[in-house]
């Protein structure tokens, strides 16, 4: 990715000032990380690939703010690398592990936004309304940090070498709510509503929380929902209800 334009675009989809402190995963040869740098006040750059060091290296003579971790950023800890220091994530993922690495990041007080670049599908799934096919369990436990917001398209043709996809760019201001009585109870709940995506939400919540349909019935007509309904047609507001009703 060299197109300088889209590198700046990112960037400022991300909102990045000069106060900033911005985590990156995934530096490669550094020229987003460059882009990043020019803004913002310090920058974390994690890399898996110890070979890219020289360039790199030479990279961080031109921009002294930047740290480069070497090391695969799914394996460390960065609750303990990062301590309490407010940051933006700020990346450019490869499908396998874009889910793992923001559901890594989710989780920290201190996050303030993330903007990733993804395969365009995947970004589409992040930010889909509820209600409709792109609409899933990820999509949800997104939202109950925030709304996710797809921000550009990115032709494949501004890649070298160019994937077989497009890709997108997803930003996420963290809002996390505040009305959440525990967060891994409604992750829980949102995972069992989509567990089985034919199944109802009354049949999926008895095979992930072992109910009678009796008591999986007065739960959800406790959240006021219909016992027909099924789990992709609820907003996250309806989730949070029903998760604060099961905790």
């Amino acid at each position: 990715m060299t197109d300088g334009n889209l590198l700046s675009a990112i960037v400022s989809d991300a909102k990045v000032s000069e106060n900033d402190f911005v985590v990156e995963v995934g530096a490669g040869a550094g020229t987003l990380t460059r882009a990043i740098a020019q803004k913002a006040n310090k920058v974390l750059a994690f890399e898996i690939d110890k070979n890219l060091s020289p360039i790199l290296d030479e990279m961080q003579k031109d921009y002294p703010t930047v740290e480069i971790f070497y090391g695969d950023v799914l394996k460390q800890p960065v609750k303990e690398i990062l301590q309490d220091k407010p940051f933006r994530l700020v990346a450019n993922l490869p499908y396998y592990i874009t889910t793992p690495v923001i559901f890594q990041f989710l989780p920290l007080p201190n996050l303030l936004s993330i903007t990733v670049m993804v395969q365009k599908e995947v970004a589409e799934r992040f930010s889909a309304l509820e209600g409709t096919a792109n609409y899933g369990a990820v999509t949800a436990q997104l939202r109950a940090y925030g709304n996710a917001k797809l921000t550009r398209i990115v032709s494949r043709n501004l890649f070298t070498p160019p994937p077989n996809v497009d890709s997108a760019v997803v930003h996420l201001e963290i809002d996390k709510r505040k009305d959440v009585k525990n967060f891994d109870t409604l992750q829980k709940v949102i995972a069992a509503s989509f567990a089985m995506r034919r199944k109802t939400l009354l049949n999926n919540l008895c095979a992930a929380f072992s109910f009678s349909k009796e008591n999986a019935a007065a739960i959800l007509q406790k959240a006021s929902l219909s016992i027909s309904i099924r789990g992709e047609m609820l907003s996250i507001e309806q989730f949070v209800t029903l998760a604060n009703l099961l905790n």
